[in-house]
């Protein structure tokens, strides 16, 4: 091992020990990113919800207890889990004094898009750790944009959780708070692999591990992440039924609005009420139609197509009026 690539491991060792400490520019800086992060996700706005991140510093904290389990460092892992916790709680309570503060605000699509992780959660957060640990130990890349990916799965839906807690959402707040869980999981263990096979196996460098010894010391993350990948793949699952099933339901209204020439459909709602599929159907037109007719065909359709998922339909009609430059028109046909 060349001189070059020592004195960079031993460089790269020390910065990832420093930024891992708990002190005052890590407290504010991630003060900070939870303020901008949370009014961001209330505002409904990706890009200042990224653009916080740049002062985000929650990964220095897993990458040194990444580092600390490769290397057996007892003092620098006790040192990286009490600034990661330290850190995850001050910018909890900040996203939550906020959210509570600005209960009135709805919550918004930036937030909901948070609540519910699945396995390609876990796959994401799996590459982000291995580009910002690459990075980190890599002397030709650099660290700045990789770690505001990586600040992007963890703050974010930290804030989202604390804020939708502020609202009293407990449910919502819960699933968010299991995708930050995730994201911490998945970059640690990454991280800690990425590592060990670049060659941090010991304090120094010509100390030797082996792959038995890396994954020893990271049972834990193991252990968590194969019960994270059983529930996120089950919640992947049903996130993939449920899409086919409102495929399916809005290829079957689409069908037998054929049969009414002079409807067109305007949207489809489909929410779960005491295991029933509540299929909210709107559609507009110039005459009303046989809405009793239309509920009864189009209950019988769902219902020869997925005997597993009993589906009661709800029809609203809107009047349509359609107008050309000259008047109005009759034949809704027209509007096409």
């Amino acid at each position: 091992m060349s001189e070059d690539i020592k004195d960079h491991k031993e460089i790269t060792r020390a910065n990832i020990r420093v930024n891992a400490q708990l002190d005052v520019p890590f407290l504010a800086m991630n003060t900070l990113a939870a303020i901008i992060a949370s009014y961001g996700l209330l505002a409904n706005s990706a890009a200042v919800v990224i653009g916080a991140m740049i002062v985000a510093m929650l990964f220095s904290p897993i990458l040194g207890l990444a580092l600390g389990l490769v290397e057996g460092e007892k003092l620098l892992v006790r040192h990286a889990i009490k600034s990661l916790i330290v850190g995850s709680i001050l910018v909890y309570f900040t996203a939550f004094l906020i959210g509570f503060l600005h209960s009135d605000i709805p919550i918004t699509p930036e937030i909901m898009a948070r609540t519910a992780p699945n396995f390609l959660d876990l796959m994401v957060a799996f590459a982000g750790g291995a580009a910002g640990a690459y990075a980190t130990i890599s002397p030709r890349l650099s660290t700045s944009f990789v770690g505001v990916a990586i600040a992007t799965a963890l703050v974010p839906p930290l804030c989202a959780s604390a804020i939708l807690l502020g609202h009293g959402n407990f449910e919502l707040a819960r699933g968010a708070f299991l995708l930050t869980f995730t994201n911490i999981i998945a970059i640690q263990f990454v991280s800690s692999v990425v590592l060990w096979l670049n060659g941090f196996h010991g304090f120094y460098f010509w100390q030797k591990s082996s792959i038995w010894e890396l994954l020893k010391r990271n049972v834990i993350s193991l252990v968590l992440l194969l019960l994270l990948v059983v529930a996120l793949s089950y919640n992947l699952q049903k996130v993939v039924a449920r899409q086919l099933y409102e495929s399916k339901v809005i290829r079957v209204v689409g069908e037998e609005l054929l049969n009414y020439p002079n409807l067109r459909l305007i949207r489809v709602n489909i929410d779960e009420e005491n295991g029933i599929q509540m299929v909210r159907v709107m559609v507009g037109g110039l005459e009303k139609p046989d809405a009793k007719g239309f509920v009864r065909q189009l209950e019988k359709r769902l219902a020869e197509e997925d005997k597993t998922r009993p589906a009661a339909v709800r029809l609203r009609y809107v009047q349509v009026d359609v107008f050309d430059r000259d008047g109005e028109v009759k034949a809704i046909a027209e509007r096409d």
